[in-house]
Formats: structure tokens, sequence, C-alpha cells
């Protein structure tokens, strides 16, 4: 894909997202790979409903700000998934309500934070992780992705919303509204007695689309 279309594509994505109220404001931040190795990232402040293709913040393959606007302060935590997963094309990060109501709740799951109520939660997200509170911008949140060794595409930051890494930014972006509507169904099911995905499928799907589930 060539750069001029990735920062497109980049854009169209992040404005689906901030329409349709999956984050707001001037939350969430987006980056993707370019083909010479290096990211482009959406640029601090900024809102997903308004991104310029233009002005996206570029990096070089090493790492360094070349050209664009500032970049988001949440780059440590980027920049955690792309070291440590070498699959990642993209991460995205949102403010999503549902996903930051669960993890807020005093029994949330720090192991597997998003239930595996559906196939698709399980296919998609593998076991998401649910790490402590921090200060946004801490440099502290991507030693803690860091810390996972690789295990997680998908944390849960709590407080403050999820982070998903994918093979493209559309895989990225799809995965996380995936978690925003098992988080979603996982609220709505609260004090009921529904049927719960039973373990012979998630074992099924951890197979067949090779997810890390341990």
């Amino acid at each position: 894909m060539t750069e001029t279309k990735l920062r497109e594509d980049i854009c169209t994505l992040a404005a689906s997202l901030f329409d349709r109220g999956l984050t707001h404001g001037s939350t969430g931040n987006i980056s993707a790979r370019t083909e010479d190795g290096g990211l482009l990232v959406s640029p601090t402040g900024s809102s997903f409903g308004r991104l310029d293709p233009a002005r996206l913040s570029r990096f070089d393959a090493l790492g360094h700000h070349i050209a664009g606007d500032a970049p988001t302060k949440e780059m440590p935590l980027h920049s955690a998934f792309y070291d440590t997963r070498s699959q990642a094309g993209a991460v995205v990060h949102l403010h999503s309500c549902h996903s930051v109501a669960l993890s807020m709740l005093p029994d949330a799951d720090e192991d597997t934070f998003i239930p595996p109520l559906t196939p698709y939660a399980v296919m998609q997200l593998g076991r998401v992780r649910l790490l402590p509170v921090f200060v946004p911008g801490d440099p502290a949140m991507g030693d803690a992705v860091r810390g996972l060794a690789s295990r997680h595409a998908a944390v849960m930051l709590s407080h403050h919303g999820p982070v998903v890494s994918g093979k493209t930014a559309q895989a990225a972006c799809n995965a996380i509204e995936e978690l925003e509507a098992t988080a979603k169904l996982a609220l709505m099911l609260r004090g009921m007695d529904f049927k719960a995905l039973d373990p012979s499928m998630i074992d099924a799907v951890v197979t067949k689309f090779d997810i890390d589930w341990d």
C-alpha cells in the first residue's frame, strides 16, 4: 500500500470510529506501519473526526520523528506493541464508554478482561489483559505492555480505554470495535442467568485461528 493510501485509510477509519461515538473529543490515537518500516501516527490533541492525512506524524524506521505534527503523547504505548509483536502493523487506542465502564467494576477480571461471550471476541482479540490506572502519557504504560512479552494483541487500560494491535489498520479497528461490543454485551448480561460460550467452542476457535489464549 502506498503511503498516500495509508494516510487516507487511517483518517477514514478514525472518522468512522468518531462518527459512531466510539471515541470523542480529542481522545484516542492510531498508528500504522509504512512500507519502509516507519510509522504514521495521529498527532497529539487531534480529533479522530478531523484528522488531516497531510499532517499525520511521520517516523522513520529508526523511530525518529521526521515530518508532520507532533505525535500523540501515547507513543510509548504504541512503540511497546511494535517492539514486542513483530506481526503488528497498526495500533489503535480509544476511550470507548462500555469497555471503560467494565474496567471500573470491582470484579473486573485482570487476566481475561473481555469474557469469551462470542467466537468473534476470541478470534479477533485473544485474551485481553486489564492493566492498572496510569497518568495519560506515562511511559510506564509502555513498560507494562512490554512486560506481557508479546502474549497479548489487546490490553485494557483501567479507567482509560482499550489498546489493540493488528496486522493492518483495518484489522486493528475491527478488533477494537469487537472489544467494545463485547464489553457492552458483558454489561447488558450482568446479573442475568445467561448461557456462556461452551469451552469446547473456545478451544475450537483458538485452534483454528491460532489465537494466543494461554
